[in-house]
């Protein structure tokens, strides 16, 4: 996300989200796991369409429930589009789980009662207007069984016409 959306969006997950389980920065998940021995050939795609592809429009929708958490919602056929372009690479390594279309959200509470989600949900909904999203680039990260370590990360460089 854009310098400014990350700081709000990690504030609200610092603010919100259980600290022993607030392991990563806020972000929109693509995929939630794709083969280690496919990193070096994800990397050299996701370089090329950074390279190629301007950054992808998105709008925040809504704030919704996820019944023990909060997130916004996010729509973007473009980075939908993006995201295609890396699981049609990958498609015989994907999960069951990857395999399909992911509903985009960037979640900043989880794991919590279900009245403190409704409590935030409330809260962060009585003010919130839909809203343009800055997606500045691509990332994965290797799981640690909880912590998370960056594996790489790259911008988009391409501009509109």
């Amino acid at each position: 996300m854009g310098a400014a959306d990350q700081r709000l969006f990690d504030a609200l997950r610092s603010a919100h989200f259980p600290p022993d389980r607030n392991h990563l920065a806020a972000h929109i998940t693509l995929f939630h796991q794709l083969p280690p021995s496919g990193l070096d050939e994800l990397e050299r795609l996701v370089r090329s369409i950074a390279a190629d592809t301007p950054p992808p429009a998105a709008m925040l929708r809504e704030v919704y429930s996820l019944g023990r958490g909060v997130a916004f919602r996010v729509e973007s056929p473009e980075l939908l589009a993006i995201r295609d372009r890396i699981a049609d690479r990958f498609a015989g390594m994907l999960t069951a789980q990857d395999r399909g279309t992911p509903r985009l959200h960037v979640t900043v509470q989880n794991k919590v009662p279900p009245a403190e989600a409704r409590a935030l949900l409330a809260e962060l909904a009585s003010g919130f207007r839909p809203r343009p999203l800055a997606i500045v680039g691509l990332a994965a990260h290797h799981y640690r069984g909880g912590p998370w370590e960056p594996a790489f990360a790259h911008s988009f460089r391409a501009t509109r016409r």
